[in-house]
């Protein structure tokens, strides 16, 4: 007998999002943070034609960002349509997205920020009577009135993720938000120095910005230190033209800060075309340090995409190479007109010419004979280089200088020593100890004013002194953050220190734990500060430098998410305080430098993982000198 089956249908489970869901969601990418929409707004007031920019922003954004301008305006029509997903007055057709030279242009901006936040528009045209005043929250059109307003646009956006407060939770803090703020407002006032900019945080001005010259703006943006020591970049060809600065070689950084590319005029980020930048500045800087630069990019559209990515910061070229290739002759170019890099002489002296060498063929003859010579076969034959000097006639080189046979193999061994010792388990954590020559009393000497001698009964150290001191601040440092403030010297003369304003608001943020390590720093004003006291061991005449230099390692540690705030800062002052290689101690210094890391909870490597000292066994050296 069959039994009757019951047959179960499930309901549909795919449904379309409600609008106001779907902007939250495209609003994620494109507003990430106060500054995502401080550069949304910023690029449409540019768009508008204004000539005057205003941006004003309260408690870091959060509660409070506002950019009035004195472009066009919009009709009311305009002004509601502005704020639908995918609106906008740039693109027609989808040849329009390659020739695109506006700043906005994804009709997603103003809808995504419409979506997490509370926002009013006023806007009005040259030819209308009256403006338009419109408020909108979630999406929703919440108020549309005509009102009196002056000519353009002011667009408030208030309380930044006040719907989804998971997002608002993610923010950082405001100091380390109005940083942001700042970069962006930098990267568009950078970019139109023919317009007037302004930016008033919780009611005070932060930047005035005439209209006026590129290297007048970078000036005012980047700080006064630039004035003199930037170099003009300008070239042009048919494809593309390139102008700018870019900083002498004495204005580098441990930091890429200052460092801006504009595609026509668009700031972007191009790991590749840096690159071309650092190679124009080979061997003029450091390898750890990074050029100045504001290099602007003009290029026909076409020849580029610039809708990779949703900020718009990241684009492709048709032809990467040519454009590499062209970013680092001009910068080379620039360098060697203003007599940085050495020029070359291409004519030759008219004497030069009549040489043998020069004059007369190469014949046959001659191309046996010099191949046949055991100095070219040394050259020539792969992996023969180590053979040169006992094959070839150069063997005896060494005698004219009179250095004792086997000197070169004994460095060796003390070399590949040095090396091996980079993998033994001496750098692995060890407990405090006393000092190695608190039981004996032989003397320590410094070599080369760079490492300490520390003779053991085993053998010996070697100390580096500059990563030795650097472990001894790191510990007294952390300690003094922990709740043992260090001691302050106060200044009897107190100094004045200017910075730029994305350093300023920087060093605000870092004020509170600066306190517990012997700082006395008080804000003075807009971008200064007024220094009261350090610790003692900071040297008189050089407090001013040590907080610049501790702001630039600061910031060079300030992409690595592991380190805290606080952590980041006692390992910036530690590397910026250690002595240096080169520096003379005496006696006392050096047996205090060494008591001192032998005290240390991790005496032998420094908080960034390299060793403090390397250790030297009578065993190992008698083995050396074959004993």
């Amino acid at each position: 007998m069959q039994q009757n089956k019951q047959i179960l249908i499930l309901p549909d489970i795919i449904h379309l999002l409600p609008d106001n869901i779907a902007n939250q969601i495209a609003a994620g990418e494109v507003i990430q943070r106060p500054a995502s929409a401080v550069k949304e707004l910023m690029e449409n007031a540019v768009d508008a034609g204004a000539t005057e920019i205003k941006l004003i922003i309260n408690d870091a954004g959060k509660s409070l960002i506002q950019v009035i301008d004195n472009g066009k305006g919009m009709s009311e029509t305009d002004a509601r349509m502005a704020f639908e997903r995918h609106a906008t007055s740039k693109i027609s057709n989808i040849d329009d997205l390659f020739k695109i030279k506006t700043m906005g242009f994804r009709g997603e901006a103003l809808a995504s920020i419409a979506a997490v936040a509370q926002v009013e528009l006023k806007t009005k045209r040259l030819e209308d009577e009256t403006g338009i005043l419109l408020e909108i929250e979630n999406s929703i059109v919440k108020k549309q009135e005509p009102i009196a307003s002056a000519i353009g646009t002011s667009i408030a956006m208030k309380n930044l993720f006040f719907n989804v407060p998971a997002r608002r939770n993610f923010l950082k803090s405001n100091p380390a938000e109005l940083r942001h703020i700042v970069d962006e407002f930098i990267r568009v006032a950078m970019a139109f120095p023919e317009l007037f900019f302004s930016l008033t945080s919780n009611g005070q001005q932060v930047f005035h910005l005439d209209a006026g010259t590129l290297k007048q703006r970078i000036v005012q943006l980047l700080g006064n230190n630039y004035n003199a020591k930037v170099v003009s970049v300008q070239e042009e060809t048919d494809y593309m033209n390139i102008y700018g600065f870019v900083g002498k070689p004495e204005t580098a950084k441990k930091t890429r800060g200052d460092q801006y590319f504009f595609v026509n005029n668009r700031f972007i980020k191009s790991a590749y075309l840096n690159h071309a930048v650092m190679n124009a500045f080979d061997s003029m800087i450091a390898k750890d340090s990074f050029p100045m630069y504001a290099l602007f990019i003009d290029l026909d559209p076409a020849q580029l995409d610039i809708n990779v990515h949703p900020t718009k910061q990241e684009i492709k070229f048709e032809d990467e190479k040519i454009v590499y290739a062209f970013v680092q002759s001009a910068v080379k170019h620039a360098l060697a007109q203003f007599s940085i890099t050495p020029t070359l002489d291409f004519e030759l002296d008219a004497s030069i010419q009549h040489l043998d060498a020069v004059s007369k063929p190469f014949t046959d003859e001659k191309k046996s004979t010099a191949t046949s010579s055991s100095l070219y076969s040394t050259f020539t034959k792969k992996n023969q280089a180590h053979f040169v000097e006992s094959k070839s006639e150069l063997r005896h080189w060494k005698d004219l200088y009179g250095e004792p046979k086997g000197v070169s193999g004994e460095q060796s061994a003390v070399s590949n020593n040095l090396q091996n010792k980079q993998g033994n388990e001496i750098f692995t954590p060890l407990n405090p100890q006393p000092s190695p020559f608190t039981s004996h009393h032989s003397p320590l000497t410094q070599l080369h004013n760079t490492f300490i001698i520390l003779p053991t009964q085993n053998g010996y150290y070697l100390v580096n002194q500059q990563n030795a001191h650097e472990r001894v601040l790191y510990e007294r440092f952390l300690l003094a953050v922990d709740g043992k403030p260090m001691a302050t010297q106060q200044s009897l003369f107190p100094v004045t220190i200017d910075l730029a304003m994305a350093d300023a608001v920087l060093l605000n943020e870092l004020l509170p734990d600066l306190q517990h390590l012997g700082y006395t720093i008080e804000p003075f004003g807009n971008n200064t500060f007024v220094l009261q006291g350090t610790p003692a061991d900071i040297a008189e005449g050089n407090e001013k430098a040590s907080i610049e230099k501790m702001l630039e390692q600061y910031k060079h540690f300030s992409n690595d998410l592991k380190y805290s705030k606080r952590e980041k800062l006692i390992r910036s002052l530690a590397l910026q305080q250690a002595i240096k290689p080169g520096t003379h101690l005496t006696e006392k210094e050096i047996k205090n430098l060494v008591e001192d890391l032998f005290n240390c909870i991790t005496p032998n490597v420094t908080a960034n993982g390299k060793p403090t000292y390397l250790e030297f066994k009578k065993d190992e050296l008698n083995k050396m000198f074959g004993r």
